[in-house]
């Protein structure tokens, strides 16, 4: 798969440029809006070139399992759940791991990421806070949410926006269905 230079730079704002070494809290404030979990994915990649998707998937009714680019062997994963409660609600995201098994770098601090969303019908709206407007170098919760109120009013506290829409599950391989399917016990596990 060749990766576009414009999509390695979204990715990269995406997954590394405006990351936080702190959450701002260590449990859900609100179950997440249903309608977010699902695939989507971008509709302005360029003509020939898969789209990129997004997977949100409910890990229950306040926690989310997120894959991006959801099928590509550079998916990252993160586990999120929404942060504050409030109108947009603000969703915080954690980082662990790639679809290649890479995990984070020991002692890399920065794994957070927070995001405001909202769900349009079949299109989702996410704006990532912008780190040159909310100190990314707040080192405790209570600092981050200080930076975070302090800036409620400044008109770029969020990146422009990504916005994704509701897509179909990708065919599977063989015409097969999309049921999902356990896969095989390895004989040593039987």
């Amino acid at each position: 798969m060749r990766i576009c230079p414009l999509f390695a730079v979204a990715l990269a704002v995406f997954a590394a440029g405006c990351d936080y070494q702190t959450s701002l809290s260590d449990s859900p404030a609100a179950a997440f809006d249903p309608r977010l979990a699902g695939l989507w994915e971008q509709p302005d990649t360029q003509p020939g070139q898969e789209p990129h998707r997004l997977l949100v998937l409910p890990l229950g009714p306040d926690e989310l399992l997120v894959s991006y680019p959801a099928g590509s062997p550079d998916a990252m994963f993160a586990r999120g759940w929404v942060c504050r409660a409030e109108e947009p609600p603000l969703i915080q995201l954690r980082w662990f791991g790639t679809a290649r098994g890479q995990l984070p770098e020991a002692g890399k601090k920065r794994l957070f990421q927070f995001f405001r969303y909202r769900v349009e019908g079949d299109r989702l709206v996410c704006l990532a806070l912008n780190p040159e407007v909310v100190d990314r170098d707040a080192a405790t919760a209570v600092a981050l949410l200080g930076a975070l109120e302090a800036n409620r009013d400044h008109p770029e506290l969020f990146r422009q926006p990504l916005a994704f829409t509701r897509a179909q599950a990708p065919a599977q391989p063989g015409g097969g269905d999309a049921t999902p399917r356990r896969p095989p016990v390895p004989p040593a596990w039987q």
